[in-house]
């Protein structure tokens, strides 16, 4: 309950933890069973909560889609659809805020900015026409 008390955790993030303290996995299973029953552990609770919290960190879709896909949720593409975030004005908005408005003058340069942007999750043509954008202005 601890756990639970402090943020959303996924089904496997809890298994996780609570092996790595000991407990033995036919009581976790109980105790996780309990929980799902009495609505203190929700999946579509979790990854609501994880989509908007990432988003907020600037992060793009394939970053989120990695991260739910790494906790345990197996669907994850229908979370980011319920969440209809303009991806494409986030990409602009974390270019904004990481470089300002200068444009890269140096071929070098510019793939710096691209690669950061893939790192953060975007996809290569959101990159792209945000790079445009960024050229032409």
């Amino acid at each position: 309950m601890r756990l639970l008390a402090r943020r959303e955790h996924s089904r496997l993030e809890l298994e996780r933890k609570l092996a790595a303290r000991g407990y033995p996995s036919a009581d976790v299973e109980a105790a996780l069973d309990r929980l799902e029953a009495q609505g203190l552990l929700s999946e579509a609770r979790f990854t609501e909560s994880m989509v908007r919290q990432r988003v907020q960190q600037g992060h793009g879709p394939l970053r989120i889609i990695a991260d739910l896909r790494q906790r345990g949720i197996e669907d994850p593409g229908m979370a980011l659809e319920a969440a209809q975030v303009d991806w494409e004005a986030l990409a602009r908005e974390v270019y904004r805020r990481r470089f300002g408005g200068d444009t890269p003058q140096a071929p070098r340069e510019r793939a710096r900015r691209m690669r950061f942007l893939q790192g953060r999750g975007f996809p290569p043509e959101t990159i792209r026409r945000v790079m445009n954008d960024v050229d032409t202005t």
